[in-house]
């Protein structure tokens, strides 16, 4: 069999997981207006057949190239093999429903959360967090308090702030404020309060002034000495960035506690929905090295950078949704029609996003990573599992299951929690019952060639069709001797 499993195509994830079952028994029925026709209107003939092996190959909806690819090259010879295509079936897993949010308005690009800004604050300095004016603000017992906030559209923090002590004289405390980057261990902006020096005064707040960067990070950026990369107020460059995620951190340098606060009982000004507060509760866990108790000691003051830009986003916003929309349905219909063509194709019941792969359950991939640290930004971004490294998990682009684990994970589907992503998911699922680990040296991890592969990802549409051309000619996609000597007669030919 190893003849025919040969290249998956890069962000294609194949997987074996729990469509056996799914082919024993009738499709579930579906909400009209749910995405592409129906199961049963796309499979008329849902066969019974009992396979050796089941192939599920996840895609995402737009990649009707790469799927195209594989339909031409490893999968056609399955399918023309007289034993081999009625002991494996191969089906392509893909999500019913395309997110409605276009990429421009969402959060971040990997999942379907809508920006959600709304009469933005422009123009002026903003202050992140206040007191009521019946506040009580005297010392507590907590000596470090951290909150940990979002970025969602480019700000300037211009101060950073302590709360005030009504019990003062003045100012006789001595207090660290840090701003940190999620996964920097070295602050990006300092300010140390203290009698001599504590900065100004303005409603119930210290403030001390900071370097000034726009967060988060865009184009044409600049790297700090924390290994941070930030730009330079002056030179934004609209729709380029990305979020910021960061912590701020409030240190007491004497005995006593500091002037701190609960998150529920400060007001949180988010300038209209351009920055966003996110407690541990809600998956965004402290960073190992930061100590402390969640609440708020302080504030800080930011502007909002490229108003107009912001404006002008916003306004075109409802047009854009308009077209995103009618771009959805036209997808629908060729996803429909290719699914009728083909025959090969699985709906499951999940909005097509990178952040939902895990619940479409199903992955491959080769070799089990051990210690792989957890991120907690970006792409990968780790939002619910807490440890700072994951259990033993398969990477590359395929990995091969047993009968008993896929009836396991078919049975405890609706109890099994999602992290970020399906290969460090399964690790997790796959840690509660520890079953035997086969490792293949020939299923690949990264993008490299090798005789008698299983798998290679990160192949455009092009480079897979000539690795199989290559294949074909003289049974190695990585080097072909037949085919260099036809290139040098042609060369000579031209």
């Amino acid at each position: 069999m190893r003849n025919w499993l040969v290249l998956l195509c890069p962000c294609v994830l194949g997987a074996a997981l729990h469509l056996w079952l799914r082919l024993r028994s009738p499709p579930p029925a579906r909400a009209s207006g749910a995405g592409p026709a129906d199961q049963t209107a796309l499979f008329p003939q849902w066969k019974s057949n009992r396979y050796d092996v089941v192939v599920g190959v996840l895609s995402a909806r737009n990649n009707r190239e790469l799927r195209n690819v594989i339909r031409n090259t490893w999968l056609k010879h399955l399918l023309a093999h007289p034993a081999l295509s009625q002991r494996v079936l191969v089906k392509f897993i893909i999500g019913a429903r395309g997110c409605e949010v276009p990429v421009e308005d969402r959060e971040d690009p990997y999942s379907c959360r809508l920006l959600n800004i709304t009469s933005p604050v422009l123009n002026q300095e903003i202050e992140a967090f206040s007191l009521s004016e019946d506040a009580s603000s005297g010392l507590s017992e907590d000596r470090v308090v951290s909150v940990s906030f979002r970025v969602l559209y480019p700000i300037v923090i211009t101060s950073l702030g302590v709360f005030y002590d009504a019990s003062d004289a003045g100012f006789q405390r001595n207090v660290t404020v840090k701003l940190y980057q999620a996964e920097q261990e070295e602050a990006l902006f300092v300010a140390r309060f203290s009698p001599p020096s504590c900065g100004v005064q303005v409603n119930k707040l210290w403030y001390k002034p900071v370097e000034q960067f726009i967060l988060p990070e865009v184009q044409g950026t600049m790297k700090t000495g924390a290994g941070a990369v930030l730009h330079r107020v002056g030179a934004c460059c609209p729709g380029q960035s990305q979020s910021f995620e960061g912590t701020i951190v409030w240190e007491s340098q004497d005995l006593h506690g500091l002037v701190s606060r609960n998150l529920h009982k400060v007001a949180v000004n988010d300038g209209g929905g351009v920055l966003r507060v996110i407690t541990a509760g809600e998956g965004l866990l402290p960073h190992e090295f930061l100590e402390g108790v969640e609440g708020v000691a302080g504030g800080f003051i930011y502007t909002i950078q490229e108003g107009d830009a912001l404006l002008r986003s916003l306004h075109s916003r409802p047009q854009r949704m308009v077209t995103h929309l009618r771009g959805l349905r036209e997808e629908d219909a060729l996803l429909e029609e290719e699914g009728r063509a083909h025959d090969d194709i699985v709906f499951v019941d999940v909005v097509d996003t990178y952040r939902n792969v895990p619940a479409k359950l199903l992955s491959f991939y080769r070799c089990f990573r051990l210690n792989w640290a957890v991120d907690r930004t970006g792409k990968w971004q780790e939002l619910e599992y807490p440890s700072p490294a994951y259990p033993a998990f398969a990477c590359g682009s395929g990995y091969v299951i047993s009968r008993d684990i896929v009836d396991w994970l078919a049975s405890n589907s609706g109890r099994l929690k999602t992290y970020q992503g399906e290969d460090v998911s399964m690790g997790i699922w796959m840690a509660a019952i520890g079953p035997r680990r086969h490792q293949d040296s020939l299923w690949l991890c990264e993008k490299t060639c090798e005789a008698g592969m299983l798998s290679s990802p990160q192949y455009s549409p092009r480079e897979l069709s000539q690795l199989w051309e290559l294949k074909e000619l003289c049974g190695d996609p990585c080097q072909c001797e037949a085919r260099s000597q036809t290139t040098e007669v042609l060369t000579r030919e031209l």
